[in-house]
């Protein structure tokens, strides 16, 4: 069964699936712990590869190669990769559609952003004609095979927004996203204008989005739920305060607890569990 099967399998299963945004390869063996699934976040990435905010930095060939890197340590995961706007062109998009799907990616979201893109809840973001973008994703369709393809709208027009996903579902993608989407009415009439298309909703931090659980968003009829950064943005907590209490204790480590703080022995242990040939699953907590 290929990946792009499996995850699509996955998503028309009972419930909300959760996919973890993860940045490197330690958040993701943190996250393949808990959860069989990985979001490739593009915030994540450009911050952690390139020190640089999500508003189109990113190179394809850097992404594929991360994601190559996640296939191999991950055999047993879902792995959903966020391509922006397909590295611009639709001759692009397609390469790297191919490529991703060879390395063994599940699947794929494309958005509708024209450039100079921007992380989908913040503010100032513009879109593609949408003629012009179903192209884009019409030739991206073309060229899979079996991937999972989500079409994204980065609309805020409310007209827009649900004209988009109206159009969006009626294409063959796997499933529907629109970004930013502010409240749980904005979630209830986009379902509505989806059928039965598949629904994801994309959970960040501060973002615009309220806040929900698993439980909420299936009763609302989301099929898929991203949560971008919450692996980023516990790391960027963790590592300041760290680094305070290292200055405040004039450079003196903190004594490691055996039985749960975090070490030479504990962190070898994380990552040995990557090369291993068993490659075990997730050990059965939110999967």
């Amino acid at each position: 069964m290929t990946y792009g099967k499996k995850l699509r399998e996955r998503i028309a299963g009972p419930g909300t699936t959760p996919l973890i945004g993860v940045y490197d390869m330690y958040s993701a063996s943190i996250a393949a712990k808990h959860y069989d699934g990985m979001f490739v976040s593009g915030f994540g990435f450009a911050a952690s590869y390139y020190g640089l905010p999500d508003i189109g930095f990113i190179a394809w060939p850097d992404m594929v190669a991360f994601v190559q890197r996640l296939r191999g340590a991950f055999p047993h995961h879902h792995l959903l990769v966020d391509i922006d706007d397909g590295y611009v062109d639709p001759e692009v998009a397609c390469h790297v559609v191919e490529g991703l799907e060879r390395i063994g990616a599940s699947g794929v979201i494309l958005e509708d952003q024209k450039r100079p893109r921007r992380c989908g809840h913040a503010d100032g973001k513009q879109v593609l004609p949408l003629e012009e973008y179903l192209e884009k994703l019409h030739r991206v369709l073309e060229t899979r095979r079996d991937l999972v393809v989500v079409a994204r709208t980065d609309a805020t027009d409310e007209h827009d927004i649900l004209h988009r996903a109206e159009r969006l579902a009626a294409t063959d993608a796997d499933v529907v996203l629109v970004d930013g989407v502010r409240s749980v009415e904005w979630i209830r009439r986009t379902r509505e204008v989806v059928g039965d298309k598949p629904l994801l909703f994309n959970q960040i931090a501060g973002g615009k989005s309220p806040r929900l659980s698993l439980g909420e968003l299936s009763d609302l009829g989301v099929d898929v739920a991203i949560y971008s950064t919450p692996c980023l943005f516990a790391a960027h907590e963790a590592v300041d305060s760290a680094l305070c209490g290292l200055k405040a204790a004039d450079g003196r480590l903190p004594e490691v607890d055996p039985a749960s703080g975090v070490g030479v022995k504990a962190a070898t242990s994380l990552l040995e569990r990557n090369i291993a040939p068993e490659r075990l699953a997730p050990e059965g907590v939110g999967v």
